[in-house]
Formats: C-alpha cells, sequence, structure tokens
C-alpha cells in the first residue's frame, strides 16, 4: 500500500512537471509570436516586400539656385539611368550590341554586365539624354530598364565656379554650395517598384507601385549675376595682362555682410567638369578666398589706423617722421620708399602708405590693446560664413609677440588672414563699427517657392566707434584722389588702400613673387561697397599693388557704376599727360620729371639711377596715375 502511494506520488509529480513544462513551452512560443507579429512585425514585412519586389529608384529633382534678381545659376533637368536585369534577357548579344553603340560603350564590358544572372539588376549608364533613352526603350528588347534621374545644368558656364560648385554624377553635391546645402538642395529620392518571382524576374500582370519622391528646397544667393560677370571678365583680362599665377575679385556690402561678387581664376566651366585630372580639379574648385591665407601688406594697414584712432594712441594733427626706415629691437625695417618719406601728419602717412608711421602707431598702442581691437575685428577666428573649409587666419600669440613682430603687424607683415577675413574687418571699419558675419545665401525656399528662411543682417558687435569710421573713410578717400578730389574715377565718391605683399615660402621670404591688391570703398563717405581685387605672382614685370590691382579694380567699379546706374557727384575735369621718358636719369630728376607730369610713382630699388619704366614712354595716361621706377 506504501509503496504503491509512493508511486503515485512520484508519478503526479511528473505529470505536474511535465505539464508544466509544456505550459512553459507554450508560453514561449506565444511570446515568440507575440514579438514576431507585433513587435517585429514592420520590420518582417519589409524584409518580405523586398523579396517579392524590385524597384528603381528615381531622383528627386534637385532645388534650383538662384542669383539675387532671380536669375538661375543651377536647374536639373531629366536624364534617364539605363538598367538590365540578366535574369529578363533573351538575347544578350542584341542588347549588348544596342546598348554599347547607343551609349558609346565597350561592346565587351556591356557584354559582360548583361550576361550576369545572379543579380536583380545591373547599372549599364547613368544620365543618359532623353532622346538616346527613348531610341533604346523603342526596340522592345526584353531586360532592358529605363529609370528617371536628374542631371544638373549651369547656365552660366564657367561663372562663379567656386561658390557654386558641382555634383557628382548620381547628384549629390562635391563642392560649393551644392555641397555645403546638399541635405536641402537634394531632396527625398522616389522609386518604382514591382513584384518579382524568386528569380527577380517581373510577374506579368503585377501591381506596379510609384513611390513619390520629394524635390529639394531652392537657394537664392546674395550674388548679383551681373556684377558677377563683370568682375570675372575683368579678371580674365587681368591674368593674361599680367601673366599672374592667379587673381581674385572680392565684394561685400558693407552695410549686412552680403556677398555680392565673388572670383578666383583660373577656372573651369561647371557644365564640363575635368575630373580626369583631379589635382587641376581640386586647384580651381578651392575657394582661395576663403581658404587661403596671405600676409596683406598695406591693406592692413586700414585697420591699424582703425585701432589707433579708436584707442586715442594717434590723432590727426600728429606728426611722424620717416628716413627711410625705422630701428626696432635692434632690427632696421624699411619703408616701402627708401629714401623717405620726411615728416608727415596722420593723414598725409595713409596717403604715403608710411610703414615708419604704421610701426609707431603700433608701439604706441602696444600688444595687449592693439590686440585686443584685432580680435574685434574678427583676426585669428573663423568669420562663420555658409562656405566649407574656411580658415580662420594667422595671429600670432600675444604673448610670443616682440617689439619687431608688434612693428611688422602695424604694415600689415608677421599676420596672416583669408580675403574674406581681411574684406569683413574692413566693411566694420567704413561703415560705422558693426560687425557682420559675411553670408552668401538670401534666402531659402520649398520646390514651389514658399519662403523657409531669410538672411536676418543683424550686426554680431562692435569694432570701433561711428565718429572713428567718418575719420578713417575721409582718409581713405584721400589716399586714392591724391590729386583732385573724386579723381581716382572721375565724379565718384571712391576710397580705397593699395598693397604689395610678400610670398613666404618654406619658412622663407620668396623672391620675385608677391601679391599685388586694391581695397576699394564705395560711396567713401558711408560705403555700401567693400571690393578687394588681388593679383597673384603678377609676371608681367610690375609687381606694386597701385600698377597692377589698381586698375583693375577701376574697371570692376566704373562697370558697376554703368549697370547700377550711379551718377557721379560732380563733373571732373580729366586730363592725359604722356609717360615722359625716365631711363637713364638720375632717381630725384626723374621724380620731377614725373611731378611736372602730375604723375604719381613707386620707387623700385634703391640706386641712385632708373633703369626701366612702367609703363614705357609716350603711354598716355590719366594726371595722378601711378608708375614705376625701377633703379639700378
Amino acid at each position: 500500500m506504501i509503496d504503491s502511494e509512493l508511486t503515485y506520488h512520484i508519478l503526479r509529480k511528473r505529470i505536474s512537471a511535465f505539464m508544466l513544462a509544456i505550459s512553459f513551452l507554450f508560453l514561449g512560443i506565444l511570446v515568440r509570436l507575440f514579438w514576431v507579429q507585433v513587435i517585429d512585425a514592420r520590420q518582417l514585412q519589409q524584409k518580405a516586400y523586398d523579396q517579392w519586389t524590385r524597384d528603381l529608384p528615381i531622383t528627386a529633382e534637385r532645388g534650383k539656385i538662384y542669383d539675387s534678381s532671380g536669375a538661375t545659376l543651377a536647374v536639373s533637368f531629366t536624364t534617364y539611368d539605363i538598367y538590365v536585369r540578366g535574369r529578363e534577357v533573351k538575347d544578350v548579344s542584341k542588347v549588348a550590341t544596342l546598348l554599347s553603340q547607343k551609349l558609346n560603350l565597350n561592346y565587351q564590358n556591356v557584354y559582360d554586365k548583361v550576361s550576369i544572372r545572379n543579380v536583380s539588376e545591373i547599372l549599364i549608364k547613368l544620365q543618359v539624354d532623353r532622346t538616346i533613352a527613348k531610341e533604346i526603350a523603342s526596340e522592345n528588347l526584353d531586360g532592358i530598364f529605363l529609370s528617371e534621374s536628374i542631371k544638373r545644368y549651369y547656365p552660366y558656364g564657367d561663372l562663379l565656379t567656386q561658390i557654386i560648385g558641382f555634383t557628382t554624377v548620381d547628384n549629390a553635391g562635391q563642392s560649393g554650395i551644392e555641397a555645403y546645402y546638399n541635405d536641402l538642395l537634394a531632396g527625398k529620392n522616389g522609386k518604382f517598384v514591382v513584384q518579382s518571382d524568386l528569380q527577380g524576374k517581373e510577374l506579368n500582370n503585377s501591381l506596379r507601385t510609384f513611390v513619390d519622391g520629394e524635390s529639394g528646397d531652392n537657394i537664392t544667393l546674395t550674388i548679383d549675376v551681373n556684377i558677377q560677370k563683370i568682375v570675372e571678365d575683368t579678371l580674365n583680362l587681368a591674368m593674361v595682362e599680367q601673366k599672374a599665377v592667379s587673381a581674385s575679385c572680392l565684394i561685400m556690402n558693407a552695410q549686412n555682410g552680403e556677398i555680392i561678387a565673388s572670383s578666383t581664376k583660373p577656372s573651369f566651366n561647371l557644365n564640363n567638369i575635368p575630373r580626369e585630372n583631379a589635382s587641376k580639379l581640386m586647384s580651381m574648385t578651392k575657394n582661395k578666398l576663403v581658404v587661403d591665407v596671405y600676409e596683406p601688406g598695406s591693406t592692413f594697414k586700414i585697420l591699424t589706423m582703425s585701432s589707433a584712432l579708436e584707442s586715442g594712441s594717434a590723432h590727426l594733427n600728429d606728426h611722424f617722421y620717416c628716413g627711410g626706415a625705422s630701428i626696432v629691437d635692434g632690427q632696421r625695417i624699411k619703408c616701402w620708399r627708401s629714401i623717405g618719406h620726411g615728416s608727415q601728419d596722420l593723414t598725409t602717412g595713409l596717403v604715403n602708405s608710411c610703414n615708419c608711421v604704421f610701426m609707431a602707431l603700433a608701439q604706441r598702442m602696444g600688444t595687449e590693446k592693439f590686440y585686443s581691437y584685432l580680435k574685434k575685428f574678427g583676426l585669428g577666428q573663423k568669420t562663420g560664413v555658409d562656405i566649407a573649409s574656411e580658415s580662420s587666419g594667422i595671429l600670432m600669440n600675444s604673448k610670443n609677440v616682440k617689439n619687431v613682430d608688434l612693428a611688422r603687424i602695424g604694415f600689415g607683415q608677421a599676420v596672416a588672414v583669408t580675403p574674406l577675413q581681411l574684406v569683413t574687418a574692413v566693411c566694420s571699419a567704413v561703415n560705422g563699427g558693426n560687425l557682420y558675419t559675411p553670408t552668401i545665401v538670401k534666402k531659402i525656399s520649398t520646390y514651389d517657392n514658399q519662403t523657409k528662411s531669410v538672411h536676418d543682417a543683424k550686426p554680431k558687435s562692435t569694432t570701433i566707434s561711428s565718429q572713428t569710421s567718418k575719420m578713417l573713410n575721409e582718409m581713405l578717400k584721400k589716399v586714392v584722389n591724391k590729386k583732385e578730389e573724386y579723381s581716382f574715377i572721375p565724379g565718384y565718391d571712391v576710397g580705397g588702400k593699395t598693397a604689395t605683399a610678400q610670398k613666404y615660402q618654406n619658412g622663407a621670404i620668396a623672391r620675385g613673387k608677391y601679391v599685388s591688391s586694391f581695397i576699394g570703398t564705395y560711396p567713401a563717405s558711408n560705403p555700401k561697397y567693400v571690393m578687394l581685387f588681388l593679383v597673384d605672382e603678377p609676371g608681367a614685370g610690375a609687381y606694386y599693388g597701385s600698377v597692377v590691382a589698381a586698375p583693375y579694380a577701376k574697371q570692376v567699379f566704373a562697370k558697376m557704376f554703368e549697370y547700377l546706374n550711379e551718377k557721379p557727384i560732380k563733373e571732373v575735369d580729366v586730363k592725359y599727360v604722356d609717360m615722359p621718358e625716365v631711363v637713364g636719369l638720375p632717381l630725384l630728376e626723374a621724380i620731377n620729371k614725373l611731378k611736372d607730369a602730375n604723375l604719381d610713382y613707386e620707387i623700385d630699388g634703391e640706386g641712385g639711377m632708373i633703369t626701366k619704366q612702367l609703363p614705357t614712354k609716350n603711354t598716355i595716361l590719366q594726371q595722378g596715375t601711378t608708375v614705376v621706377l625701377g633703379t639700378n
């Protein structure tokens, strides 16, 4: 009796354990079913959908790019991508022949692709013209499929190369605005979906589905395409006449930081990108005005003067003496004019671009005070422009600055800036002291032109007072209008400053290599436009900014005034003279002869006899033009 009861209890426990195990098993199955049908349902449905369908992409229409007036700078048009599904091809040779002939491709390469049957589809060629695509489709050969795509077109070709940039063959932004704002311009692609069997063949009478894409946003730039064309035509002329390595120009609206024109030559046609030469492509694609830094030379004196006036370290009636050089920390630092400028007041020192005056101004301020203003102007830091790869320039650590370094910084050496950085700072110096973040984009809108955002021009900080800015503007007017008011461009209120900067290679001064530049303001009394014109390594004989860069800047301004319908303030009687022959004369005699002709001059060398002159004798020049005298 006891044994039977024991056996019963053991059996009962085993049955209970078995039932419990079965319950846990069913519970696990239920949990798994719940997980599969609820938690992983969407993911598994997508996998199943992918297995029984095949799709071809439909590229979204890329957003357009406009200039500030609405002119189209970049647009897209429909092309076709050609695919082959090997499993559906009935005559491999016929398909390969058709595609290789119509698409100008190697027959064997196409044949090898068409013969592949272990993939659903293979791409033959992207962005095929509509006409050719229709010719291929009209043959009705099995296995060939066409998918709509988008190709980029730039109506102005070789214009705004570095600013607009370009896309890859599959419409991804690769440089410029196309890359920086790619996420906005690209939109979202759609697709064309068909049902297929296990081998990837389309099922007869199956459903076909179109999944709509979303067109990209449109971007309106601050660029004025008409001013841009003036700039680029003038740069091309400068490249030829000056035999330069490169030439660049940047025009900014001083009142809001908007970039009106920007270009560097050489460049290339955006519709014919030299992709086969990567180094050449990268060189011409790089926006040197934003990426490259250089020692600015005398254009930097605008910032030194602003800082000295604002800090109270200098006043308009102060006088300075230039004997041709200054001794700082035992080093003799030369003025560009080796015979010196003698005694001069502050304004005359700027007009003469006297290095000795600006060394004195920097030393009067001292490192701490001078640096405080340079940092206010944004030196040594990025401007924040909406252009990729911006450099921050090079501003020596103030703790390491010696007196000799400070003196050189005063006239634009021992400091490096990007051209954009310099223009942004000068805009602040001449517009009343407001420092703006430069921008290249004015507005962003949807594909159907509903505005999403507009550039909000608010100054981010203040650099100098409006009183100091007014004084500076009057000084800059006198710098370029030396002989008579409004004479630089007859009748127009223009200010400016030239520079001739040394270049460096491997940490040392590169002999015979210079950057010639001119920075101009208009209208000088209350500037709206600030322009920087740069000629890198001119090779035609002259290298002074007043002779190499300023004449081209004058051409840009003059054509701008015509386009903007700007009228002269007053009539100026423009007088012309013949360039006299001064080669072989003693320096002082040559200078007197130029003064008699009412011509200004730059001296190249420290000798006492004239060995060359630019331009040559009998060249017709406007009075007040700067010429170059080379000495032995």
